[in-house]
């Protein structure tokens, strides 16, 4: 994967250069596009993958269809979907991509590093340490604008609410740690790193990085907050941030650790700041096959009330008040910028080989309502549709559309990923409307939209 600064247009003279998939290429947008409120929708892919990658261990073939992009596609007038080469894998959370605030950058982590022709193998991958900077504010001409080294092995990247840093999970084979790295759109500075065992995290000793894991971290919406799923301990972490006079910051406990369900993959700060929105997988890290990691019974998420803001350093208290199902093996979550609308993107068997009992074609949406008020979350209905692996998912400006990415699909005859989406419905009628799919190139896992 050669790392290029170049955007390509996805038609399809450009895809017979190899660029991605011949079938997304001859695709014009589908007309509900044009409803989903944003300026732009941003997809990442890994092409070194495949959805038995899981289950082998086997990189894909080397070939021009399979490439790490960051596709743009903009749904408004005049349309257009073009791709950018930029690093990245499939095997971290799906937050290894992030918008700025003012939605004029991309920010893209990398867990494995780019691959060379010699390797065949996932375990031959080495760790990922690059960041990259991509600059969309011109949607239909993205380029790469700057790049940082972090890390290694980096799972995910958040910005913060004013947009001046990133919150970087990074997992060494000695460390787990939350990274700090100062950012002025393209320009991106030396990352701050903080070890989780010297933020009150207690190491086991024997286990690797001492039994700590940091899988996710987000910002709180005021941005003197920060969360960390531990997913190996089944707990978030909550921590304060505060800047200091040479422009670096300090974090410290905020609470006590907060037990919730098995393996915390991923999580949400809610929109009013008083809640947070742990998705808890529910994996087993003992099982040495990928059927026996993946749980038969339903992911669930844990609803996190917090301590007032004023109450901070130990003594503030979190408190999970509502633990609802979701689907099995949900992997993405989103809430929409109102509060209002909550999904998570179920995975559930499709990564299995289809000769296993347990093999499924159909993945789902799980759709919910949150009242902040009255710390409520109500599930609405789980919503199945045909894709293998499907990971991220957010929803636009409104809350009136969601969309989930899709890595493959059973019957394809060519590479090709995709993004679902679906039509929210509104009070009278909650629920989701499927409405399509918009073809990206293969091996895609978030999508995020621009304001």
């Amino acid at each position: 994967m050669n790392f290029l600064s170049t955007a390509f247009p996805l038609a399809a003279g450009v895809f017979a250069l190899g660029l991605a998939s011949p079938a997304a290429a001859d695709e014009a947008l589908p007309a509900f596009a044009s409803q989903i409120d944003a300026k732009a929708i941003a997809v990442i892919s890994d092409g070194d993958f495949r959805a038995r990658s899981y289950r082998d261990g086997e990189l894909a073939a080397l070939s021009p269809e399979r490439r790490d992009l960051l596709t743009l596609i903009r749904p408004g007038r005049p349309a257009s979907r073009v791709a950018i080469p930029v690093s990245n894998s499939v095997t971290a959370p799906p937050e290894v991509m992030a918008i700025s605030p003012d939605g004029g950058f991309v920010y893209v982590a990398e867990r494995l590093g780019q691959r060379s022709e010699s390797v065949q193998r996932v375990r031959d991958l080495a760790p990922g340490r690059r960041i990259s900077a991509i600059d969309i504010r011109d949607p239909a001409k993205p380029k790469i604008a700057g790049t940082a080294e972090a890390g290694p092995m980096l799972e995910s990247v958040r910005v913060s609410p004013d947009g001046r840093f990133l919150a970087l999970t990074a997992n060494s084979a000695e460390e787990a740690m939350v990274q700090i790295l100062p950012t002025n759109d393209s320009r991106l500075g030396v990352p701050q790193s903080f070890k989780l065992a010297e933020l009150g995290i207690a190491r086991r000793e024997g286990a690797p990085r001492g039994g700590i894991d940091a899988s996710f971290a987000d910002w709180h919406p005021s941005g003197r907050f920060l969360s960390v799923n531990l997913n190996t301990r089944n707990q978030v972490l909550f921590l304060e941030v505060t800047s200091m006079a040479d422009g670096r910051v300090r974090l410290t406990p905020w609470g006590v650790p907060v037990e919730v369900g098995r393996d915390p993959f991923v999580g949400r700060f809610t929109p009013d700041g008083g809640h947070y929105l742990s998705a808890d997988w529910g994996r087993d890290f003992e099982a040495r096959t990928l059927e026996g990691r993946l749980p038969s019974t339903p992911s669930r998420l844990s609803l996190i009330k917090l301590a007032p803001r004023e109450r901070t350093g130990p003594s503030a208290r979190h408190e999970v008040v509502a633990r609802v199902d979701s689907d099995r093996s949900s992997e993405g979550l989103a809430i929409s910028r109102d509060g209002r609308h909550v999904a998570t993107v179920n995975m559930r068997e499709t990564a299995l080989a289809p000769d296993s009992p347990r093999y499924t074609r159909q993945a789902s949406i799980s759709y919910f309502r949150f009242d902040a008020g009255r710390s409520a979350l109500t599930k609405i209905g789980d919503y199945p549709f045909e894709g293998m692996l499907p990971e991220g998912g957010s929803f636009d400006a409104t809350g009136r559309h969601f969309l989930a990415t899709v890595f493959e699909y059973p019957d394809g005859t060519a590479p090709q990923g995709g993004v679902e989406v679906w039509r929210v419905g509104g009070a009278g009628q909650p629920g989701l409307t499927h409405l399509g799919r918009i073809a990206v190139p293969h091996g895609a896992h978030h999508v995020e939209l621009t304001p």
